[in-house]
Protein backbone atom coordinates (compact mmCIF):
# COMPACT_ATOMS: atom_id res chain seq x y z
CA UNK A 1 0.00 0.00 0.00
CA UNK A 2 1.34 3.69 -0.94
CA UNK A 3 1.77 6.56 1.33
CA UNK A 4 -0.67 7.81 -0.57
CA UNK A 5 -3.39 5.52 -0.52
CA UNK A 6 -6.13 6.50 2.25
CA UNK A 7 -6.03 3.69 5.13
CA UNK A 8 -9.35 2.60 6.78
CA UNK A 9 -10.10 0.63 10.25
CA UNK A 10 -12.50 -2.32 10.56
CA UNK A 11 -15.23 -1.84 12.66
CA UNK A 12 -16.89 -4.92 13.29
CA UNK A 13 -20.36 -4.95 15.26
CA UNK A 14 -20.87 -7.79 17.38
CA UNK A 15 -22.51 -6.91 20.36
CA UNK A 16 -26.18 -7.88 20.16
CA UNK A 17 -28.01 -11.07 22.07
CA UNK A 18 -28.97 -12.56 19.25
CA UNK A 19 -32.30 -12.63 21.18
CA UNK A 20 -34.25 -14.02 18.00
CA UNK A 21 -31.79 -16.48 17.72
CA UNK A 22 -31.84 -17.58 21.00
CA UNK A 23 -27.88 -18.36 20.38
CA UNK A 24 -24.86 -15.80 20.16
CA UNK A 25 -24.97 -16.09 16.37
CA UNK A 26 -21.20 -14.72 16.49
CA UNK A 27 -20.38 -17.82 17.87
CA UNK A 28 -22.81 -20.59 14.93
CA UNK A 29 -20.69 -22.66 12.76
CA UNK A 30 -20.25 -22.32 9.33
CA UNK A 31 -17.37 -25.14 8.09
CA UNK A 32 -15.54 -25.23 11.44
CA UNK A 33 -15.39 -21.25 11.83
CA UNK A 34 -17.16 -19.22 13.87
CA UNK A 35 -19.22 -16.56 12.01
CA UNK A 36 -16.99 -13.93 13.97
CA UNK A 37 -13.77 -15.60 13.31
CA UNK A 38 -15.27 -15.74 9.50
CA UNK A 39 -16.07 -11.93 9.69
CA UNK A 40 -12.75 -11.18 10.96
CA UNK A 41 -11.26 -13.37 8.75
CA UNK A 42 -12.83 -11.69 5.40
CA UNK A 43 -12.04 -8.31 6.79
CA UNK A 44 -8.18 -8.86 7.60
CA UNK A 45 -8.21 -9.10 3.62
CA UNK A 46 -8.69 -5.32 3.34
CA UNK A 47 -5.34 -4.66 5.06
CA UNK A 48 -6.94 -2.45 7.63
CA UNK A 49 -4.84 -0.08 9.99
CA UNK A 50 -7.19 -1.04 12.58
CA UNK A 51 -9.45 -3.61 13.67
CA UNK A 52 -11.89 -2.30 16.16
CA UNK A 53 -13.97 -5.33 17.33
CA UNK A 54 -17.27 -4.22 19.49
CA UNK A 55 -18.58 -6.82 21.92
CA UNK A 56 -21.35 -6.33 24.51
CA UNK A 57 -23.66 -9.51 25.64
CA UNK A 58 -21.73 -12.42 26.74
CA UNK A 59 -18.47 -10.26 25.95
CA UNK A 60 -15.77 -12.82 27.25
CA UNK A 61 -17.36 -16.18 26.40
CA UNK A 62 -17.49 -14.13 22.48
CA UNK A 63 -14.24 -12.75 22.67
CA UNK A 64 -12.52 -16.34 24.17
CA UNK A 65 -13.08 -17.64 20.44
CA UNK A 66 -11.30 -15.08 18.42
CA UNK A 67 -8.95 -16.38 16.38
CA UNK A 68 -7.71 -13.02 14.75
CA UNK A 69 -5.17 -11.01 15.87
CA UNK A 70 -4.05 -8.25 15.88
CA UNK A 71 -7.75 -6.62 16.98
CA UNK A 72 -8.93 -3.97 19.47
CA UNK A 73 -11.13 -5.38 22.10
CA UNK A 74 -14.42 -2.70 22.73
CA UNK A 75 -16.97 -3.41 25.04
CA UNK A 76 -20.06 -1.35 24.93
CA UNK A 77 -21.89 -1.15 28.37
CA UNK A 78 -24.89 0.30 26.57
CA UNK A 79 -25.51 -2.48 23.67
CA UNK A 80 -29.17 -3.37 24.32
CA UNK A 81 -29.95 0.48 23.59
CA UNK A 82 -29.74 -0.39 19.80
CA UNK A 83 -26.85 -0.54 16.76
CA UNK A 84 -25.94 2.70 17.11
CA UNK A 85 -24.25 2.78 20.54
CA UNK A 86 -21.87 0.10 19.38
CA UNK A 87 -21.25 2.21 16.15
CA UNK A 88 -20.51 5.58 18.06
CA UNK A 89 -18.08 3.43 20.41
CA UNK A 90 -16.48 2.32 17.03
CA UNK A 91 -15.99 5.61 15.54
CA UNK A 92 -14.88 7.05 18.86
CA UNK A 93 -11.90 4.92 18.52
CA UNK A 94 -10.89 5.25 15.16
CA UNK A 95 -7.22 5.63 14.33
CA UNK A 96 -6.43 9.93 13.45
CA UNK A 97 -4.59 8.15 10.66
CA UNK A 98 -7.79 6.67 9.08
CA UNK A 99 -9.87 8.44 6.32
CA UNK A 100 -12.70 5.96 6.81
CA UNK A 101 -14.32 3.04 8.48
CA UNK A 102 -15.62 -0.11 6.95
CA UNK A 103 -18.47 -1.24 8.75
CA UNK A 104 -19.38 -4.83 9.43
CA UNK A 105 -21.53 -7.48 11.40
CA UNK A 106 -20.65 -10.72 11.68
CA UNK A 107 -24.61 -12.43 10.51
CA UNK A 108 -23.74 -12.39 6.76
CA UNK A 109 -22.24 -15.73 5.74
CA UNK A 110 -22.24 -15.17 2.13
CA UNK A 111 -19.67 -11.91 2.98
CA UNK A 112 -16.68 -12.41 0.18
CA UNK A 113 -13.06 -10.96 0.53
CA UNK A 114 -13.83 -10.40 -3.05
CA UNK A 115 -16.98 -8.26 -2.11
CA UNK A 116 -14.72 -6.35 0.34
CA UNK A 117 -12.14 -5.86 -1.91
CA UNK A 118 -14.31 -4.12 -4.41
CA UNK A 119 -15.72 -1.83 -1.92
CA UNK A 120 -12.42 -0.67 -1.01
CA UNK A 121 -11.40 -0.07 -4.15
CA UNK A 122 -13.77 2.16 -5.23
CA UNK A 123 -13.61 4.20 -2.01
CA UNK A 124 -9.90 4.73 -2.34
CA UNK A 125 -10.52 6.33 -6.09
CA UNK A 126 -13.16 8.39 -3.93
CA UNK A 127 -12.44 8.79 -0.86
CA UNK A 128 -14.76 11.62 0.90
CA UNK A 129 -18.02 9.18 -0.52
CA UNK A 130 -19.04 6.52 0.77
CA UNK A 131 -19.47 3.14 -0.24
CA UNK A 132 -22.35 0.62 0.40
CA UNK A 133 -23.59 -2.97 -0.48
CA UNK A 134 -26.52 -2.63 -2.79
CA UNK A 135 -28.99 -5.14 -2.13
CA UNK A 136 -32.46 -6.66 -1.51
CA UNK A 137 -33.18 -3.04 -3.27
CA UNK A 138 -31.22 -0.83 -0.72
CA UNK A 139 -28.29 -0.07 0.51
CA UNK A 140 -26.30 -1.28 3.76
CA UNK A 141 -23.57 -2.78 5.15
CA UNK A 142 -20.64 -3.74 4.94
CA UNK A 143 -20.43 0.22 4.05
CA UNK A 144 -17.41 1.84 4.11
CA UNK A 145 -17.93 5.32 5.71
CA UNK A 146 -15.74 8.29 5.20
CA UNK A 147 -14.69 10.52 7.83
CA UNK A 148 -16.11 13.68 7.56
CA UNK A 149 -19.06 11.31 8.30
CA UNK A 150 -17.82 10.75 11.40
CA UNK A 151 -19.44 13.38 13.49
CA UNK A 152 -22.87 12.99 12.11
CA UNK A 153 -22.68 9.04 12.96
CA UNK A 154 -21.77 10.22 16.67
CA UNK A 155 -24.91 11.87 16.77
CA UNK A 156 -27.28 8.49 15.80
CA UNK A 157 -29.57 6.72 18.24
CA UNK A 158 -31.12 3.79 18.66
CA UNK A 159 -31.36 0.23 16.67
CA UNK A 160 -29.56 1.48 13.39
CA UNK A 161 -26.02 2.79 12.68
CA UNK A 162 -25.55 4.93 9.31
CA UNK A 163 -28.85 3.58 7.35
CA UNK A 164 -30.34 6.81 6.92
CA UNK A 165 -27.40 8.77 5.58
CA UNK A 166 -26.17 5.90 3.17
CA UNK A 167 -30.46 5.34 1.67
CA UNK A 168 -30.75 9.24 1.56
CA UNK A 169 -27.01 10.70 0.21
CA UNK A 170 -27.14 10.96 -3.62
CA UNK A 171 -23.32 10.42 -3.86
CA UNK A 172 -23.09 7.00 -2.03
CA UNK A 173 -21.02 4.43 -4.39
CA UNK A 174 -23.29 1.56 -4.87
CA UNK A 175 -21.86 -2.11 -5.01
CA UNK A 176 -23.81 -5.21 -5.86
CA UNK A 177 -23.84 -7.83 -3.55
CA UNK A 178 -27.47 -9.61 -4.08
CA UNK A 179 -25.72 -12.54 -2.02
CA UNK A 180 -26.05 -10.68 1.26
CA UNK A 181 -29.64 -10.97 1.37
CA UNK A 182 -29.19 -13.55 3.61
CA UNK A 183 -28.67 -12.77 6.89
CA UNK A 184 -28.65 -14.78 10.40
CA UNK A 185 -31.76 -13.56 12.56
CA UNK A 186 -33.77 -16.51 13.47
CA UNK A 187 -33.03 -20.40 13.56
CA UNK A 188 -34.54 -20.68 9.92
CA UNK A 189 -32.00 -18.35 8.59
CA UNK A 190 -29.33 -21.01 9.29
CA UNK A 191 -28.11 -22.68 6.37
CA UNK A 192 -27.61 -26.53 6.54
CA UNK A 193 -23.95 -26.75 7.25
CA UNK A 194 -24.23 -24.60 10.48
CA UNK A 195 -24.02 -26.63 13.70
Amino acid sequence: MSSSTPQHAVIILAAGASRRLGTPKQLALLDNETLLNRTLRVASSTQPTQTLLLLGHNADEIYATVNYQPVERLDCSDWHTGMSASLRLGIQHVSPRCAGALVLLCDQPELSASHLASMLNAWQQYPDRAVASAYANTVGVPALLPKHWFATILSVRGDQGARDRLRSDPNVIRIDAPELTQDVDVAGDLPADFA
